[in-house]
């Protein structure tokens, strides 16, 4: 990063010595794991700029668009209808971390054995390394876990908070409860913005994310092609991406990638040899710069084709309606589409199950891997249920519980290397 940032970072209260040695290590990382490939498409420089200028010139924007008078909105989970603060002419961000770097200020509020995720966004605002956090004027929770719900009522002492409440099953008591806290989010967005959500507005908004989904279903669906035209971890940095910049130009990006892409399609050029083993990750979402796995699944001889989780076709997958033009009608089309999330917060959670399968089908993977942080109960607890869909429909599975540090790297890579060799038979 450049020196011209200090001043602002300094601003906002970060700890300039810890943030340049993240910074540095960020560099670091994100040059062996992604600079060093072959064969990248020209619109993956976008993405490096972006992640190059991701506690920069994005910080920088946000800065200008509070001078403007417009909140900042922080979210860690997709079930936040982020359309509402786009009505509101707000900016919302994504706040989830995937770094150690923070974990022992973190751990001396929270036990050791919470999972790496939630130590991660704590120890980020403690040790005074995120400019996103310290940009928010509201920081958005939700009761996906019971990890979360209760790290939620320490980290409200740091910082301005609202929290939602989630439905755990999906009756039509359950959507009623999401639909009252979709109410209470709105209400709370127009009195932090001081604007009134229209239909107009919040139609707008819909458009808005809606097209971001598009871009992304058009990568995904490209991606799939034989010989693969792009590695998984390029499509990761992607989705990772799209949580921090600005969607209207994130989308027209994406889409100018995916027409690159096309043409590599349409010439049957591979980022990898046809034939290379191809495999779908499937579990708890990838905050940057959360990376060690694809890392290690995509130098072990086979290429990731597909994310089920959060950060992958679990936020892309489903639309809002569009058809619909008055604000009653568009609150109730927000409600339907957030309640299709599969995430394992669900039970009974047949929804997932069936996803699972049909996308490992569809991409044609020769197998899948179980992705969960340690401590992460629902989806470690649901990858038993995971692994019998997958068993009955003949996709061989690998399951694996791993935390941000880097000591299992060796131990994963042995277990990758034995699955790849398995399913490549």
């Amino acid at each position: 990063m450049d020196d011209k940032y200090t001043a602002m970072w300094e601003q906002l209260g970060l700890d300039i010595s810890a943030h340049d040695g993240l910074l540095k290590v960020l560099g670091q990382f994100y040059g062996d794991i992604y600079l060093s490939q072959d064969k990248r498409l020209k619109g993956m420089e976008y993405l490096d700029f972006v992640l190059s200028e991701v506690h920069g010139l994005r910080i920088q924007e946000l800065q200008k668009a509070k001078a403007a008078e417009k909140k900042i909105i922080g979210t860690f989970c997709v079930f936040v209808p982020e359309e509402l603060v786009w009505a509101a002419d707000g900016v919302c961000v994504g706040l989830c971390a995937g770094a150690e770097i923070g974990k022992e200020s973190a751990e001396k509020i929270l036990p050791r054995n919470t999972c790496a995720l939630i130590k991660s966004f704590v120890g980020f605002k403690l040790a005074k390394l995120c400019p996103y956090i310290e940009s928010c004027d509201l920081v958005v929770g939700e009761t996906t876990c019971d990890g979360k719900k209760k790290a939620y009522e320490i980290f409200e002492e740091y910082v301005p908070m609202h929290v939602m409440e989630l439905p755990q099953m999906k009756r039509d008591a359950d959507r009623a409860l999401f639909k009252s806290e979709v109410l209470r989010f709105k209400s709370k967005i127009e009195e932090i913005t001081g604007r009134q959500i229209t239909a107009e507005r919040l139609g707008g908004a819909i458009r808005l994310i809606n097209n971001r989904r598009r871009a992304l279903q058009r990568l995904n669906k490209l991606r799939a092609g034989s010989p693969c035209p792009i590695s998984g971890r390029d499509v990761l940095l992607v989705n990772q991406i799209s949580f921090y910049d600005d969607p209207a130009r994130f989308t027209e990006k994406i889409n100018a990638l995916c027409d690159e892409l096309e043409g590599r399609v349409k010439a049957e050029e591979g980022i990898v040899e046809n034939g290379m083993p191809r495999l779908m990750m499937s579990g708890c979402p990838m905050a940057v710069p959360n990376w060690k796995l694809p890392y290690v699944v995509e130098s072990s001889g086979a290429v990731i084709v597909g994310e089920e989780s959060c950060i992958g076709t679990r936020n892309t997958r489903d639309l809002v309606d569009e058809g619909v033009k008055n604000l009653g009608g568009m609150i109730d089309a927000l409600v339907d589409r957030y309640m299709r999330i599969d995430c394992a917060c669900f039970t009974p959670n047949p929804e997932r199950l069936e996803h699972i399968v049909g996308m490992a089908k569809e991409l044609q993977a020769d197998g899948v891997i179980h992705y969960a942080l340690q401590f992460c109960h629902p989806y470690t607890v649901e990858a038993y249920k995971v692994e019998k869909a997958l068993e009955k429909a003949g996709i061989p599975l690998l399951r694996i519980e791993t935390d941000y540090s880097m000591e299992d790297v060796e131990q994963l890579k042995t277990r990758v290397e034995a699955f790849v060799e398995l399913v490549r038979q």
